[in-house]
């Protein structure tokens, strides 16, 4: 019996695709920008076909002759389009940013290459703030003095959404979509990310997949599941190497000192708070700023042995989403992220001729093994 076949769009460090692989599926091709994500898939695995070019420059036909395909013969097209659009880490831009912006199109060319492709299922996923984006942007000070009948419809917050949905209905595939959480299915790190599923032939995938983990306080509402697991599962046995590879923080770091493991800025002395924080600072005697202290709990945040890490982020050393060592007073490193991830050993992190931001931004942006693999059981199941 043939092995089903996936076409891999944005692949990444191939995360997403090595849960297809884990479930019996084959990767024909991988289609990359970004050369430092080619790298990758080409020392692990030398005997797919790499695509390292623009998806808008490259024909659908193109692709499919690189994977020895026809149209209707691939089993899967997978992918998530890059994510800075919509994500809540990062400049929000909306659907009309998006078209002038020159990444902006990418979601569209995804849809593309699935309607001339013809596989039987596609996977696409992407950041949650995809929810929540606008056709239009239009300032938060303007979105909260009017009311949601005095705005335009295009600014309207979903309608981005809305529309990604409707070109995916064009295509005639049965779509199903959900938001589902890394931890839940035994990552351990809380992840939310957005997938949209399509069907060409109507058939019912079971999605979404059904979970196995669940936080510890909630296990007597979930019959069978298991606790999510922790920082001090998956990462305890690296807390001494002295080989592990991060960027160092920058001087703010010098702070991160006072905060305790699962503690944050507002564990910095007081006085020294304002000074730490900056123009983030939140003053509790501005009114303007009155009942928002104890907010932005990103910034300085020192993670806990005894909790899922929180969304890893493509850098760790940025002030807002600060990922430090429950410990040591740096990083996460590369490998303690790679395991985060769900990855085998030096899948990243044995590369030694990538750069220590690139592989940060490799495995920040990539999709959790465990919840790929959950998701291409979805597809498995109705093979």
């Amino acid at each position: 019996m043939c092995r089903p076949t996936v076409v891999s769009l944005f692949t990444g460090a191939m995360g997403l695709d090595l849960g297809f692989e884990l479930e019996g599926f084959r990767v024909r091709v991988a289609l990359d920008i970004y050369k430092w994500a080619c790298e990758v898939i080409k020392a692990n695995r030398p005997h797919i076909p790499v695509i390292n070019a623009d998806i808008r420059e490259v024909p659908t036909k193109a692709i499919l002759d690189v994977a020895g395909l026809k149209p209707g013969e691939p089993t899967v097209v997978t992918g998530g389009p890059p994510c800075q659009a919509f994500s809540t880490a990062g400049k929000r831009l909306s659907i009309e940013d998006m078209r002038k912006w020159k990444g902006g199109d990418l979601v569209f060319n995804f849809i593309r290459v699935v309607m001339e492709a013809k596989p039987r299922f596609f996977v696409f996923e992407n950041v949650t703030g995809l929810l929540s984006a606008a056709i239009r942007h239009i300032s938060f000070y303007e979105r909260v003095t009017k009311k949601i009948h005095e705005l335009p419809p295009e600014t309207r917050l979903g309608t981005a959404f809305e529309l990604i949905l409707d070109k995916f209905r064009e295509t005639g595939y049965k779509i199903k979509w959900g938001v589902l959480n890394a931890a839940d299915y035994g990552v351990a790190q809380v992840r939310k990310r957005l997938f949209i599923v399509g069907s060409r032939d109507g058939v019912d995938i079971p999605f979404p997949p059904r979970p196995t983990h669940a936080p510890p306080e909630s296990l007597e509402l979930y019959s069978g599941r298991r606790p999510w697991l922790t920082l001090r599962d998956v990462i305890w046995n690296l807390r001494d190497r002295d080989d592990l590879e991060y960027v160092p923080f920058p001087s703010w770091g010098k702070y991160l000192k006072y905060v305790p493991p699962g503690g944050c800025w507002v564990d910095i002395p007081k006085d020294l708070q304002k000074e730490a924080m900056g123009g983030a600072y939140d003053d509790p005697n501005d009114p303007l700023r009155r009942g928002r202290r104890g907010g932005r709990r990103g910034f300085f945040r020192r993670l806990s042995w005894d909790r899922p890490a929180p969304t890893l982020v493509t850098s760790p050393v940025m002030k807002a989403t600060c990922l430090c060592h429950p410990d040591h007073d740096r990083p996460l490193s590369v490998e303690e992220y790679e395991v985060l991830q769900g990855f085998p050993e030096g899948w990243v992190s044995g590369l030694k001729y990538i750069p220590t931001r690139a592989k940060y931004r490799l495995l920040g942006e990539a999709v959790p093994v465990p919840l790929a693999r959950a998701v291409a059981r979805c597809i498995k199941a109705v093979l």
